[in-house]
């Protein structure tokens, strides 16, 4: 099932009691949503610095580095993803502390699953209205409906599939990056696919968008062409 008819969406989350993002997983992924899951707060670090996602969800309580030191450092770099914070602290003030620290939304345990399936929604929906196009070469990629434009094309609009997008995308936003196959399968593919699942992808992109869509470095990688 897709997210909003846009692909599916992409979440962090950041929880270290193990039973509650198994379910939050579980949960997640049966609404189309692909999910990563980091263990404590370094680890959330890590992966919200170094992986594109539409949505955070961060619990405050975590091991090594606390969910809102967390947020703060993830805004403190750029990074803009609406956060979703889960907490056990349900005070007033708690509540004024995770909205100042960055965070859009506010969640307090227990809660209903209906509900945090609605606000992790919300989320994605203010993150498809806030995604701006990005430049591929003279044409522009559009992530929010997977669209590539070309304005002075003959063919003006390209779709693309999920993953072709999901590629691109990655590519995009660090245009002068070569990425390794190994860090492209980290973020944009799933565990079980192979270096030769992302080769598959590149050949689809340069065949709809043209072979300087994607540029071949020799012995290392892809990063983005046309540039």
């Amino acid at each position: 099932m897709s997210i909003s008819g846009t692909g599916a969406a992409r979440v962090l989350l950041v929880e270290d009691d193990r039973a509650l993002a198994d379910l939050l997983v579980s949960l997640l992924t049966e609404e189309g949503y692909v999910v990563r899951v980091a263990e404590n707060g370094q680890v959330g670090l890590h992966r919200g610095l170094t992986e594109q996602f539409d949505v955070l969800v961060i619990d405050r309580g975590l091991p090594i580095l606390e969910g809102l030191q967390l947020l703060r450092a993830l805004r403190d770099h750029g990074i803009l993803t609406p956060t979703l914070l889960l907490t056990a602290r349900g005070t007033v003030a708690d509540r004024v502390d995770g909205l100042d620290g960055g965070a859009e939304d506010y969640l307090v345990k227990p809660f209903e699953i209906p509900e945090f399936l609605a606000r992790v929604r919300a989320l994605h929906r203010r993150h498809l209205a806030t995604v701006p196009a990005l430049p591929i070469g003279t044409r522009r990629l559009i992530p929010a409906n997977r669209t590539v434009i070309d304005p002075a094309g003959a063919h003006r609009v390209v779709v693309l599939s999920e993953r072709e997008c999901a590629l691109l995308e990655t590519l995009a936003r660090s245009p002068r990056q070569v990425f390794t196959r190994a860090q492209l399968l980290e973020s944009v593919f799933d565990r079980a696919d192979t270096d030769g699942t992302v080769d598959t992808y590149v050949h689809y992109l340069r065949r709809k968008l043209g072979r300087d869509a994607v540029d071949t470095v020799r012995g290392l990688g892809y990063r983005l062409g046309a540039r």
